[in-house]
């Protein structure tokens, strides 16, 4: 099991680690109390399966009990279950900046510290734990894309896996699908509607399928959306995105979009990319 402890700088970006970790398929844990660690550890050893991937935040927001972390930490690798710890730090100019724009004040300013010195306190606090940190991260000049950059070096076995790519097939009779991220028209191409023989089968039928790529014009669209696809994919995991809808439309939905969306869908598998094939029409009619 992976057990990641996560820790930092109140306004450091530790929310935002946790929300991309949770895309890396880490089951994530906000504030637990501190006291709780080795219980929890326990749960997710008896349940691996579940909690392959675990981080657990943690921070002065545990107040006084923040002091036996380590305490708790020695507990959960006696049981057996080794851990690693990432740090978050920003610059106190940086952190001032962050909770001003946000509104928010800083945890330890409850205790009637102004920010500055609420700032200091927690360093203080934070100090051996971030001498024992495995991984450290200064996020002062780093922007979310470029944290999320690092976060994925770090602990992302394939970029690739954290993209999701859903290809439908759609009839345009029946409307465009609202979710679809990119939404292509084949309608140019031979419809086998007008094959009596064919209208009753989908674009998953091998018949329906030579029918529709015959005279090369399929052929020809499929290497620019290969190309296409090709070009996209790589910026979409660049920049962060974790999920992506590429529509086929025909009229029906149940021929040509059917077929076209199964030859795309299997270039897009074959480059290494989640994909779900949904033919969202090719029943109706």
């Amino acid at each position: 099991m992976n057990f990641l402890i996560v820790s930092g700088m109140s306004g450091a970006g530790k929310s935002r680690t946790v929300a991309a970790l949770e895309d890396f398929g880490f089951y994530c844990v906000d504030n637990l109390p501190i006291a709780l660690i080795p219980k929890f550890a326990e749960i997710c050893l008896a349940a691996t399966e579940r909690y392959e991937r675990v981080a657990l935040v943690t921070d002065v927001r545990a107040g006084g009990d923040f002091q036996r972390l380590f305490v708790e930490l020695d507990a959960i690798r006696d049981m057996g279950c080794e851990y690693h710890i990432l740090f978050l730090d920003t610059s106190t100019q940086k952190l001032i900046n962050r909770f001003k724009e946000t509104r928010r004040k800083h945890p330890l300013m409850d205790e009637g510290l102004s920010m500055i010195d609420a700032i200091m306190k927690e360093r203080a606090m934070l100090e051996g734990v971030r001498g024992k940190a495995d991984y450290v991260i200064d996020t002062t000049n780093l922007s979310t894309a470029g944290l999320r950059d690092k976060l994925i070096k770090l602990f992302a076995s394939d970029s690739n896996d954290l993209l999701e790519v859903t290809v439908q097939s759609f009839g345009f009779k029946y409307g465009i699908p609202p979710e679809a991220d990119l939404v292509f028209d084949v309608r140019f191409l031979p419809n086998p509607y007008y094959e009596i023989s064919l209208r009753h089968k989908n674009g998953t039928d091998p018949d329906v399928c030579k029918y529709v790529f015959q005279g090369g014009t399929a052929d020809a669209l499929m290497g620019h959306l290969n190309a296409l696809v090709d070009f996209l994919l790589p910026r979409y995991v660049a920049e962060g995105k974790t999920s992506i809808n590429f529509a086929i439309g025909c009229t029906g939905g149940k021929h040509r979009s059917v077929a076209i969306a199964e030859a795309l869908a299997e270039h897009i598998e074959h480059a290494g990319y989640q994909t779900t094939r949904f033919h969202r029409d090719y029943q109706k009619g």
